[in-house]
């Protein structure tokens, strides 16, 4: 995707949501510098140098001799690029982030007291940062992972970050496992392999020797491992938090984002060469769409449980391994967020960004959700190991709202307090503690009663009927996805012990996929199981988001040779550009391909070694005798089709074109035009001769529309065909 979006475009974009807009846009700006031919070299301490090229030394115009320890500009250059990296995370190691805006659209003041979620005159500044769990900076973008999905909201009460995942679920209930968990997914640690993935014995040996894991490892099995875009992914909260109201009461909350563009992925044959391909495929995804104006929006969600009900369900509702089925409490969507600015900086801003799961501003609490509670205690133990313990100071992490207090010193302190004192109470009343009037933050009096014991409640024991649940709201194309998905890390397990004990504990969720997955993967097939009750609930079946229809930030491959067809070609690319998808010109060579009439030539974005099937959303090819007798005659332009077909992706075809197609898949069962109609088979969309009323510009998306360009683009909508891979074509196509 490098260079797709040329960087007066990205100039554009950030000029579009204003010079520095937002409160904390114009925080930073005191800290943000532009690098411009009117500055000048300097040390950190501001005197400016002569020469970045050549040490202090000793030197006469015919020799060369000793360097002198005494040259500080050389000392302080070497020292700071030394020191450039600071520790990698543990978890969530590769990242992206935004800038963006929040906005709550309905108050939910019967909740709480919190502005930023009652005020809807309010626009809070917001940073995003996406990640993936368990590869190292340097791993790739599309492993399959659970993706973090961190927000820190820059309130005027404070900053409040929600530190959360793609996955509502977690793999254990009490932090105090946190390190086996990690430990296990990560590279085993005799020989450091495999990096970024979960295929291996130690991973799924603390699967089966940990039963609580059981729903989040379906959960990272299914399509939620391998997202499409940061951009389709929704965002949980995971942990169960509070809400306090002015009357004092208190509600248990989990947050929700679900995105404006439906939730989707990739499917696995394309995650992995994507790996390869282009490792940066979601950092990449995310910077061009803000760059081309497509920002991404997220609506902002709830689930509410009174505090009187707490009891009243099968399942302990602060257990991080369980969610709150939405037919028992749905979510109540309150507000909208949007990014709109890409960073200026990537380690500053990016990198240096610190979330905290304690960080919560009044009206906002938390629960004795046992994996909250502990990681309320590690995620600041780790930004002071990473940051140190001035960490907030940093511009990215410094809230907009004033900071007054009595701390003091410690390595990299950014701010200068004035005055003679510098503890409290003091003689002067200075900076006294805030009254509740005044927005202090005021601990919910909670009645706690109990004994002190390393123990688990009742509840907390069971394990199998959420994983049972997610495994029956599936669809079957789902449920299909997950089968290939445990076959493949299984087969990944050279153990014996480990994959024959993992095909038992499947056989506690379902006997039917247990045994599927036994003959994949050469396992002893289970002869009994756990009763599933077949029990089903809303919103757990990433299918149930579709989204808008819309292809806006699409990428569309328009595959074409010397002799295509002009008056296709220009009208698939307005059309496309003018729905704001992303339209790639890619053929067998870079340099300018001429069209039949011989009066027109363009200049491809790649060549079809350069750029691969895997990286668009959809393939697009229009005739041209010349063009097409050139395009059947390349392996690789082949291999697109095939490849585009068999991960389910749409594709579009006029004229000659059509033939070519029909070379590549060679399936009777893809019907395609042979008149001016345009047909729609199987995702494959072709219309043989080109009418007026298929060169429309501006192209509405419906669905049972009967032009070319109308279906084409509903197709692409949809995302993917599944109704090939449900009727076995994409497994019939080598690719």
């Amino acid at each position: 995707m490098s260079g797709l979006v040329p960087e007066t475009m990205q100039k554009v974009a950030h000029a579009a949501v204003g010079p520095r807009q937002g409160d904390k846009l114009k925080d930073l700006a005191h800290s943000t510098k532009d690098m411009t031919a009117e500055g000048r070299l300097t040390t950190d301490y501001g005197v400016k140098q002569s020469t970045a090229d050549d040490w202090l030394k000793v030197v006469t115009k015919d020799q060369t001799g000793p360097m002198l320890l005494e040259d500080p500009f050389a000392r302080e250059r070497i020292m700071r690029f030394d020191h450039e990296r600071i520790p990698e995370r543990v978890v969530h190691a590769r990242g992206s982030g935004a800038f963006g805006k929040f906005k709550v659209f309905d108050s939910i003041q019967d909740l709480t007291i919190a502005p930023v979620l009652t005020d809807t005159s309010r626009e809070t500044p917001v940073f995003v940062r996406f990640s993936t769990v368990l590869g190292s900076r340097g791993s790739a973008d599309t492993v399959r992972d659970v993706r973090g999905f961190a927000v820190k909201f820059y309130t005027q009460e404070g900053n409040w970050d929600i530190v959360g995942n793609d996955i509502p679920v977690f793999f254990i209930q009490d932090a105090i496992k946190f390190p086996d968990i990690i430990h296990a997914g990560k590279p085993e640690p005799h020989n450091e392999v495999p990096q970024a993935q979960s295929a291996h014995n130690n991973f799924w040996d603390f699967q089966f020797n940990h039963s609580e894991a059981t729903h989040m490892f379906m959960w990272t099995m299914s399509d939620r491992g391998i997202p499409r875009s940061y951009r389709m992914m929704q965002g949980f909260g995971v942990n169960t938090y509070t809400l306090v109201n002015a009357k004092g009461e208190r509600h248990f909350v989990k947050f929700t984002w679900t995105p404006e563009l439906g939730v989707h992925s990739l499917v696995w044959d394309e995650a992995l060469k994507l790996a390869g391909q282009d490792p940066d495929f979601h950092r990449k995804d995310l910077w061009e769409a803000i760059a081309s104006g497509a920002f991404p929006k997220w609506k902002f969600g709830i689930q509410a449980i009174p505090e009187a009900d707490e009891h009243k369900f099968d399942f302990d509702i602060l257990d991080a391994t369980k969610v709150w089925p939405e037919d028992l409490v749905p979510t109540r969507y309150i507000g909208e967020m949007e990014l709109n600015r890409n960073v200026d900086e990537f380690f500053t801003q990016t990198e240096q960004i610190a979330f905290c799961t304690s960080h919560v501003v009044p009206g906002i609490g938390f629960s004795d959700d046992p994996l909250l509670v502990g990681r309320n205690f590690s995620y600041f133990d780790t930004q002071i190991s990473r940051l140190g313990i001035n960490f907030q100071e940093l511009p990215i992490n410094r809230p907009v709202c004033p900071v007054m207090n009595f701390n003091r010193d410690g390595a990299m302190r950014h701010a200068i307090t004035r005055g003679t004192v510098n503890y409290w109470p003091n003689r002067f009343e200075a900076c006294p503690p805030a009254t509740h009037e005044e927005g202090a933050y005021v601990e919910y009096a909670q009645k706690v009663a109990g004994i002190k014991a390393r123990m688990r409640s009742n509840k907390f024991k069971e394990h199998f009927s959420q994983a049972q649940l997610f495994w029956n709201s599936m669809s079957p194309i789902e449920k299909q996805h997950i089968i290939k998905a445990l076959s493949f890390e299984l087969d990944h397990c050279e153990d014996l012990l480990v994959y024959t004990r993992m095909i038992q504990r499947l056989a506690d969720i379902d006997l039917n996929l247990a045994q599927t997955v036994a003959v994949a993967v050469g396992g002893e097939s289970p002869k009994e199981g756990r009763s599933n009750p077949g029990r089903r609930a809303p919103a757990l079946s990433q299918h149930e988001f579709p989204g808008k229809p819309t292809i806006q930030a699409r990428r569309v491959a328009i595959l074409i040779a010397d002799g295509y067809d002009q008056v296709a070609y220009d009208a698939a690319y307005a059309a496309l550009s003018s729905a704001m998808a992303t339209p790639l010109v890619v053929g067998p060579k870079r340099s300018k391909i001429t069209a039949a009439n011989g009066a027109n030539s363009t200049q491809p974005h790649h060549h079809l070694e350069g750029l691969r099937s895997t990286m668009v959303d959809a393939l697009l090819i229009p005739g041209g005798t010349q063009s097409i007798e050139t395009l059947s005659k390349n392996g690789r332009a082949l291999h697109w089709v095939r490849e585009a077909f068999g991960h389910l992706k749409v594709i579009g075809a006029t004229g000659e074109a059509i033939g070519f197609v029909e070379k590549a898949i060679s399936l009777p069962s893809v019907v395609v035009s042979s008149d001016g109609e345009a047909k729609d088979s199987y995702g494959v969309v072709t219309v043989k001769e080109l009418r007026p009323e298929s060169l429309k510009e501006v192209v509405e998306i419906a669905k049972g529309a009967t032009g070319f360009m109308e279906k084409f683009f509903y197709e692409i909508a949809q995302h993917r065909c599944w109704e090939r891979e449900l009727a076995g074509l994409s497994d019939a196509v080598a690719y």
